[in-house]
């Protein structure tokens, strides 16, 4: 038993656990790259987008974009990079800061995410939402909720 009353859960058992959520983003990530909703962008570009449609003013620090995504930050800065040359996103100093970089979006890189996120969303009904009920969804939500934020109090193996 852990500190907090829960059953300690097995290496075994773990492991399958994240072995399945593994596999089926995986599966998921194969049907939406094949999807036919991202227009000009990749996928990634896509995510870029979106995640600074969430951000305060449509604008994050590069760095920041980097903790939220799988890519290196060289390979984030390139991409950044290639959506700023499209007109998506701008880049610029950090108020206060001379090293750190801000990229923003554009009034045509909200349209084009808003546009992409209205047809990825139906895309996400479909493929998540045809596998899984309301209350699957929500635990499922809350799971995956609980399992990112318990990251920060779990120290490196």
């Amino acid at each position: 038993m852990t500190d907090d009353g829960r059953k300690e859960p097995s290496t075994r058992e773990a492991a399958l656990a994240w072995e399945s959520l593994f596999r089926a983003q995986v599966a998921l990530m194969r049907r939406f790259q094949r999807d036919d909703v991202w227009g000009p962008l990749t996928i990634r570009e896509y995510d870029v987008l979106f995640t600074l449609s969430g951000c305060p003013g449509g604008s994050a620090r590069l760095r920041e974009l980097a903790e939220n995504s799988l890519l290196t930050q060289p390979s984030l800065s390139r991409l950044v990079e290639r959506l700023e040359v499209d007109g998506w996103v701008t880049r610029g100093p950090v108020e206060g800061d001379g090293r750190g970089v801000a990229v923003t979006l554009t009034p045509a890189g909200t349209e084009l995410q808003r546009e992409v996120g209205r047809r990825h969303a139906r895309s996400i009904r479909h493929f998540v939402g045809g596998a899984l009920d309301a209350d699957e969804l929500a635990t499922m939500k809350a799971l995956t909720d609980k399992l990112r934020a318990a990251q920060a109090g779990i120290p490196d193996a």
